[in-house]
C-alpha cells in the first residue's frame, strides 16, 4: 500500500476560473480499503441487518442476496459512468453530464440525504456494542462517534487509508467469528433459508410473503450501498479508468460475502425464531461461546462503526466540496465549502458533514432508515437512467470501462427499482418527496435562472489527459475507443 499511496499536498485556493481539483494520491489498494470500510460489512451486519431479521425472519438472507444481485447491475452502471466522469461529485456529476442538469441536481439532493443520514444511523449502533464495557445512551454514543470521525476526516487520505485498513481487518475477523459460531451451533438446516417464517408478536410464527421481501429490498440495497464510494474517490484515485471499476466490483463481491455468509450462519444458528427476530447478535455470540468472546466481537463491531464513520465523513465531505466547486450555492457558501486544509482535505465541508451528523443522532431511527432506503433506491434509479445515455455523442468513442449487456442492464434496473419504490411506506415516500420538491424549487428559482454562473458541473482538467494515458495515447490527443 505504501507504493500506491502518496502523501497528498494542500492545494492553493482557486483564484481564477479553473476549478480546484483534489490530488490523485491513492492507488487501488488504498481505494479498496476506504471503499470496503464505507460499506463497513461488520457494522452493517450488526446494526442494520437485525431490523431485517425482525420483519423477514429466515428470508433475510434471501432478501440480501436478491439485493446484492441487483447491485451487480448498479455496480456496472457506476463503473462505466465513473470512468467516463471521474469527479468527486460522484452520482450527480455523472448524471448531470449525461442526463441533464436538473436530473443531476435531483441526484445530488438524494445523495446528500444519504450522506447526511447514513453516518448517524450507523454511529448510533455503537452503544449496543460498547455495553459489555460501558453503558452509554445510543444518541450520545452516536454523537461522540460522529465527532471523532469528523476529526479523523480532517487528516489526509494516506493516514486514513491505514487507519481504516486496520479497523477493517478487525471487523472482518468479527464477522468471520460470528459465521463460524453460527454454523457450529446450527439449530435448523439450510432448508430454512427458502421457507420464509418469522416470529409473530403474540407468539408462534407467521409466513413471510414475497411482497414483504420486495419492500425489504430498499434496506437490502442500503446494506451494500457503500461500494459507490470508489466513484466519489475517482478524482483522487490514480488511473481512475482502470481502478474505479476494479474497486467498485471487487468491493461489492467482498462486502456481499462478508455480510451474507454470517447472515446465513445466524439464521441457521439462532436458538429459535424469537431470538432471531430480536436481532440481539451480541447475546447470540455469547450464548454460542462465552462472555469473553462476546465482548471481543462487540468491541470489534464498535471499532468497525467508528471506522465507518471516518470513511463516510471523508466520502461525504467530497460531495459537498464538489458541489461548491460546481457553483451550486451562493458565492460565499461556495468559497467556504471549497477550502482545502493543510492536509489537502476540504475541512469546511468535513465539518458541515460531521457536526450535523452528530445532531442527527437524536432523530427517530426508523424515520432515518425509511428515508435512506427510499433515497438510495431513487438515486440508483436515476444513475441507471443516465447509463442509457452513456454511449451517445462524444461519449460513444470515449476511452472508458464498458458494462456487458448494455442497454438491457440499465433498463431492467429502472423497472425493478421503480417497482421497489412503489412498495415503500407512504410516510417515507412523502418525507423524501417533500425534500426533493423543495430542492426542485431551489433549482427553478435560483439555479436555473443563473445557468451561466451556477451549477456548472465540472470534470477535473486532468481527467481527459489521464484517460488518454491509460488508453495508450499521447497526452492531449483526443480520446477514441
Amino acid at each position: 500500500m505504501t507504493e500506491t499511496i502518496s502523501a497528498p499536498q494542500a492545494l492553493a485556493p482557486a483564484t481564477g476560473p479553473t476549478p480546484q481539483k483534489l490530488k490523485r494520491s491513492i492507488g487501488v489498494v488504498g481505494g479498496t480499503l476506504l471503499t470496503l470500510s464505507c460499506v463497513t460489512p461488520a457494522s452493517t451486519l450488526f446494526v442494520v441487518v437485525p431490523d431485517l431479521f425482525s420483519s423477514l425472519g429466515t428470508w433475510t438472507a434471501l432478501t440480501i442476496a436478491i439485493g446484492s444481485l441487483l447491485c451487480i447491475g448498479v455496480a456496472f452502471c457506476y463503473s462505466e459512468l465513473g470512468t467516463l466522469i471521474p469527479s468527486a461529485g460522484g452520482e450527480y456529476a455523472m448524471v448531470s453530464t449525461l442526463a441533464g442538469r436538473l436530473a443531476g441536481w435531483l441526484v445530488f439532493v438524494l445523495s446528500l440525504l444519504v450522506v447526511m443520514i447514513v453516518p448517524p444511523v450507523i454511529a448510533m449502533g455503537t452503544a449496543d456494542y460498547l455495553a459489555p464495557v460501558v453503558h452509554i445512551p445510543a444518541p450520545v454514543a452516536g454523537g461522540a462517534v460522529m465527532l471523532l470521525a469528523t476529526l479523523a476526516g480532517l487528516l489526509d487520505l494516506r493516514a486514513n487509508a491505514w487507519i481504516t485498513g486496520i479497523f477493517l481487518v478487525l471487523e472482518v475477523i468479527a464477522a468471520a467469528l460470528v459465521a463460524v459460531l453460527g454454523f457450529a451451533h446450527s439449530e435448523r438446516g439450510a432448508g430454512a433459508l427458502v421457507h420464509g417464517t418469522v416470529a409473530a408478536e403474540g407468539g408462534g410464527t407467521s409466513t413471510v410473503t414475497a411482497m414483504m421481501v420486495v419492500s425489504g429490498l430498499a434496506i437490502a440495497l442500503f446494506i451494500t450501498q457503500g461500494f459507490s464510494t470508489a466513484v466519489y474517490l475517482s478524482e483522487e484515485l490514480e488511473k481512475p479508468r482502470r481502478n474505479v471499476p476494479r474497486t467498485v466490483l471487487a468491493t461489492l463481491a467482498i462486502s456481499t460475502a462478508v455480510i451474507l455468509v454470517p447472515v446465513v450462519a445466524i439464521t441457521m444458528g439462532a436458538p429459535d425464531l424469537d431470538a432471531l427476530a430480536s436481532g440481539d447478535l451480541g447475546a447470540m455470540v455469547t450464548a454460542w461461546s462465552n462472555s469473553a468472546v462476546g465482548t471481543f466481537v462487540s468491541l470489534c463491531v464498535a471499532l468497525a462503526i467508528i471506522n465507518a464513520g471516518i470513511v463516510m465523513v471523508i466520502q461525504n465531505s467530497r460531495v459537498l466540496f464538489a458541489s461548491a466547486r460546481d457553483k451550486a450555492w451562493p458565492e460565499p457558501v461556495n468559497r467556504g465549502l471549497s477550502r482545502l486544509g493543510r492536509f489537502g482535505s476540504p475541512w469546511v465541508a468535513t465539518l458541515l458533514v460531521g457536526l450535523p451528523g452528530a445532531a442527527m443522532c437524536f432523530v427517530n431511527l426508523d424515520t432515518l432508515y425509511g428515508v435512506t432506503g427510499v433515497s438510495v433506491t431513487g438515486m440508483y434509479l436515476l444513475v441507471a437512467v443516465a447509463a442509457l445515455f452513456s454511449r451517445r455523442g462524444k461519449h460513444r468513442e470515449a476511452a472508458a470501462w464498458r458494462m456487458p449487456l448494455w442497454p438491457a442492464v440499465p433498463v431492467a434496473l429502472i423497472a425493478v427499482l421503480a417497482y421497489i419504490l412503489t412498495q415503500q411506506e407512504t410516510q417515507y415516500l412523502l418525507w423524501t418527496g417533500g425534500i426533493t420538491a423543495v430542492a426542485t424549487l431551489y433549482w427553478a428559482l435560483y439555479l436555473r435562472p443563473r445557468k451561466d454562473t451556477r451549477w456548472l458541473v465540472s470534470i477535473p482538467e486532468d481527467a481527459e489527459e489521464d484517460a488518454g494515458e491509460e488508453a495508450g495515447l499521447p497526452a492531449g490527443q483526443p480520446l477514441t475507443a
